[in-house]
């Protein structure tokens, strides 16, 4: 597998050849072709270390840092409905509307 960095630099190339104004159309469309070939590999290889990401990121945190992170939720938390309430969408506040056209 090649490295990532190599094949950037590679396309980096491509690129460059492409817009030089004494290569061939032939040239330019092959240099374009490989281009597209290595984008779509390079763009797997990132889709690959983003969900590696991913999961380090929702891996099981330490206890000291979970235990934290949770307090800060619970206090930022708005309450949940209760049974028998529907949802509570809060897609407007009363108080923040500016242009009067709705009802207090």
């Amino acid at each position: 597998m090649s490295n990532f960095e190599d094949d950037l630099k590679k396309l980096e190339e491509l690129t460059d050849d492409i817009k030089r104004s004494d290569i061939s159309l032939e040239d330019a469309l092959k240099d374009f072709e490989d281009g597209i070939k290595l984008a779509k590999s390079m763009k797997k290889t990132l889709d690959a270390m983003e969900s590696k990401i991913q999961i380090l990121m929702n891996s099981p945190e330490t206890e000291d840092d979970a235990g934290e992170e949770k307090e800060e939720r619970q206090k930022t938390r708005k309450p949940k409905a209760t049974k028998g309430e529907g949802p509570v969408l809060d897609f407007f506040d009363p108080g923040s509307e500016v242009n009067g056209t709705r009802n207090a």
